[in-house]
C-alpha cells in the first residue's frame, strides 16, 4: 500500500515564509511533497532517513495524508522524470554548461489560469525528480511565477541545474519537455 501526502495550510505557508524555521532535511522533503507522489516515490527521493522525516513532518501538521492507495503493477517511468538514471561524469572543471534551448520563442496559444497551475506543477515536479532536493531553492521561485513570461527564465536555470547534476542528456530530455509545453 502506498500513501499521497498534501501538504496542509501550514506547510504552504512554511513553504512561502520560512516562518517554523525547519532543518533544510525537512525542508526540502517538504517541498517534494505535491499530492501526487507516493509515499514509495518520496523515500526515493529524500536522501537522508526518509521515514523520519516524513513522519516528522506529518505530525508538525506541514503534511496530511490524503490516499492510501493499493500496489499497483510496477510500470516503466517516462525517461525524463527516472531519478536514477546513471549521470556521465562530468568533464575537468567540474561544472557542465546546458545547452541553450534551441529556436526563438514560438507563438503558443494562452494558457487558461488552470492550464498554467497544471503545466507548471507538471515543469516543477519533472526538474524536482531530476535532482531531489538540490531543486528547492529554484523551485519555490517557480511555484511563485504568475504567468509563462516569468516561469521561461526559471526554466532555462533549472536546465543548467539538470546539466550540472545529471548530465547533457537529461538536460536535453528536460528541455524538450519545456519547449513541448511551452513553446520556448
Amino acid at each position: 500500500m502506498a500513501t499521497i501526502y498534501r501538504k496542509t495550510a501550514k506547510g504552504q505557508t512554511e513553504i512561502e515564509t520560512r516562518a517554523a524555521r525547519l532543518p533544510p532535511r525537512l525542508r526540502g522533503a517538504l517541498i517534494l511533497v505535491d499530492g501526487r507522489r507516493s509515499d514509495d516515490e518520496m523515500r526515493r527521493l529524500i536522501p537522508v532517513e526518509p521515514e523520519a522525516t516524513l513522519q516528522t513532518l506529518a505530525a508538525q501538521g506541514f503534511i496530511e495524508a490524503i490516499s492510501v492507495t493499493v500496489d499497483a503493477p510496477l510500470r516503466a517511468a517516462p525517461a525524463v522524470a527516472n531519478p536514477v538514471a546513471p549521470r556521465p561524469p562530468a568533464p575537468q572543471g567540474g561544472v557542465v554548461a546546458a545547452p541553450a534551448m534551441a529556436g526563438a520563442p514560438s507563438q503558443v496559444p494562452p494558457l487558461s489560469p488552470r492550464e498554467f497551475q497544471t503545466l507548471r506543477a507538471d515543469l516543477i515536479r519533472s526538474f524536482t525528480d531530476m535532482v531531489g532536493p538540490m531543486a528547492e531553492a529554484l523551485a519555490i521561485k517557480m511555484e511563485r511565477s504568475r504567468s509563462p513570461d516569468e516561469l521561461k527564465p526559471l526554466l532555462d536555470v533549472a536546465q543548467r541545474i539538470v546539466a550540472n547534476a545529471r548530465g547533457q542528456q537529461a538536460a536535453a530530455s528536460f528541455g524538450a519537455k519545456v519547449s513541448g509545453s511551452l513553446g520556448h
